[in-house]
């Protein structure tokens, strides 16, 4: 081979190789620039407030602390991760011999962004493996599950869905849609059914279909724990005889335009079903996105997704990284 051949062949690769990365790089702000407009209004509501507290003041003191407290509470935090918050910044102000004031932002993104911290990846690990989603009426766990069917088939899965909230009049048909959107498979049975039946002949078609994923859509009410457990219970069960060992999330959909509520439901959930997870939708339709940092903190429940749009391909994979970055707006994470 002469060397003009083999400079015009390595000179392909390079080039290659560069439209690659960049395809890759476009991709990824395509991403980042869907979930920063998504936290639009969290951004605008929480670090705005933040902003014109520490402009105010030119030296740090109680009362610029104080302020900043109410503000994360006034941003759905809550007050227990608020007051977490501060209490770490008191800290760190005192360890690094910070005076300005200004420069307390940059101290308040490094102590967010370690709470965040931690593993939001489902375990898929099994094949099957089998992810429980429950929520109250009304949060989107049926349009959530039909983006995240999407979501997964997109990474090569064979996705299969089970149609097991047999208690809210028309979840069935709703999800048959969102089946036939995500083109993946679907087992129901008739309203009113018995929900661990449903799963059964869930798991069973997915072992004949060689299903990597099946998500079952379960009822999510909270009026009664008792029945919610009950019904858990025995879908668990179902799980273990025909499915042993097989990797099993449990994953709460919340509201994220309901703030404090969608802590108080995830820690009532946590208490009746036990949960491995959480998806936080309609956040780009709300101020209210600091609830993330309250779950987190204070439940530690990981969170997998979130919803930033009504889409099929606006549920994203939750990456504390990018989420602190989109919500102070600038900036690099040390």
């Amino acid at each position: 081979m002469s060397v003009a051949i083999l400079a015009l062949k390595n000179r392909i690769a390079l080039c290659q190789s560069m439209v690659s990365k960049f395809l890759k790089g476009a991709k990824y702000m395509g991403f980042f620039s869907k979930i920063t407009e998504g936290l639009k209004k969290t951004r605008e509501s929480m670090m705005g407030k933040v902003d014109t507290i520490l402009n105010s003041f030119t030296q740090i003191d109680e009362d610029l602390l104080e302020e900043l407290e109410e503000s994360l509470i006034m941003a759905d935090v809550g007050t227990v991760t608020a007051g977490r918050i501060c209490d770490q910044l008191r800290k760190k102000i005192k360890e690094k011999g910070v005076t300005d004031a200004a420069q307390v932002k940059g101290l308040l993104k490094e102590i967010i962004a370690q709470m965040l911290e931690g593993d939001s990846q489902l375990n898929l690990s099994t094949k099957p493996a089998i992810i429980l989603v429950i929520g109250v009426n009304g949060v989107g766990k049926t349009t959530t599950i039909g983006k995240l069917a999407n979501n997964l088939k997109k990474e090569g899965k064979n996705v299969l869905l089970a149609a097991a909230d047999t208690f809210r009049a028309a979840a069935i048909e709703q999800l048959e849609v969102w089946a036939d959107r995500a083109q993946v498979g679907l087992v129901k049975q008739s309203e009113g059914s018995d929900p661990a039946a449903v799963v059964y002949d869930a798991i069973n078609a997915g072992k004949a279909r060689g299903a990597d994923v099946i998500i079952c859509d379960t009822a999510g009410r909270l009026h009664n724990k008792k029945n919610l457990m009950d019904e858990l219970a025995k879908i668990s069960r179902v799980i273990d005889k025909e499915a042993p060992n097989c990797a099993r999330e449990t994953i709460l959909v919340l509201d994220g335009t309901t703030g404090q509520n969608a802590l108080n439901q995830a820690r009532q959930f946590k208490e009746a079903a036990g949960l491995n997870g959480i998806i936080l939708t309609k956040l780009d339709g709300t101020a209210r996105g600091g609830v993330i940092i309250g779950i987190k903190e204070e439940l530690n429940i990981p969170i997998k997704y979130i919803g930033v749009g009504e889409q099929i391909d606006d549920l994203r994979p939750f990456d504390s990284k990018e989420f602190v970055e989109a919500l102070f707006g600038h900036g690099e994470i040390e």
